[in-house]
């Protein structure tokens, strides 16, 4: 068997999976199996892309655990694009990593991202692999794109966005692939579990609710906005031309 979860994010950058990826495959404190199991011992490869310049690097942990936090915690530049076993090169994980506004040059929507991990023995298991989402973080997005909110793991049922467009949403979809093909019941449909559909997830949900509700008291005020540079895709840079005649030597 070989089980798969499939995150979709709603309201979210491409940079939204930097942080659980980091924990899932780097971070002994949330995965025991980088300790307990002597198959992991080995550690795992990251494929970082830097969206601004269009180029890759790979970082194995946890030889360069350092540099690839360096790198991770700069989520709206960089982005984790695929991760490997550095044993035997097996694929882990892989994230959608393109930046709609800088293919357009404009704020045309957030990236939606989508990202596709693997569990099964020499792997973290599917218990470790939704650990991280125990608690609500800071991701991009939000409204037009523009702001910091925090994300909230939800069921399918509570995908919907709805307070300041969001706040941020993320669904875990697990399935079973055998023999290459993807596990299904006796009427030929697929199995599928919503994983983020639990209790256990009750704590980053209300986490969510309440941050949202804090940071949302700061209007267009950083750091609930996005930094300047994150912005030039809006309508800053215009607001910027229309006054650029009228800024003086202070």
């Amino acid at each position: 068997s070989d089980p798969i979860i499939v995150f979709a994010a709603d309201k979210a950058s491409a940079g939204s999976f930097n942080y659980p990826l980091y924990r899932i495959f780097a971070d002994p404190m949330n995965s025991a199996g980088l300790v307990i199991d002597t198959s992991m011992f080995h550690g795992f490869k990251f494929e970082v892309l830097d969206s601004k310049k269009n180029q890759r690097v790979i970082l194995k942990s946890p030889e360069e655990l350092h540099e690839l936090v360096g790198l991770l915690g700069s989520s709206t530049r960089y982005t984790v694009s695929r991760i490997w076993q550095a044993k035997d090169h097996l694929l882990c994980a892989v994230t959608s990593t393109t930046k709609l506004s800088l293919i357009a040059g404009k704020y045309v929507g957030k990236d939606d991202p989508v990202a596709i991990v693997r569990a099964q023995h020499g792997l973290p298991a599917v218990g470790e692999i939704l650990v991280p989402f125990l608690h609500t973080y800071f991701v991009e997005g939000w409204m037009r794109g523009s702001h910091w909110g925090p994300l909230m793991p939800v069921a399918l049922k509570d995908s919907k966005c709805t307070v300041f467009d969001g706040p941020p949403r993320m669904v875990a979809l697990g399935f079973q692939v055998c023999d290459g093909h993807i596990a299904d019941l006796k009427d030929g449909k697929p199995m599928v579990a919503d994983l983020f559909d639990d209790p256990a997830f009750e704590l980053a949900r209300r986490e969510a609710t309440e941050t949202a509700a804090m940071i949302r008291r700061m209007g267009e005020f950083q750091p609930a906005r996005l930094s300047q540079e994150a912005m030039e895709y809006t309508t800053l840079p215009q607001i910027l031309e229309k006054l650029k005649d009228r800024f003086k030597p202070s």
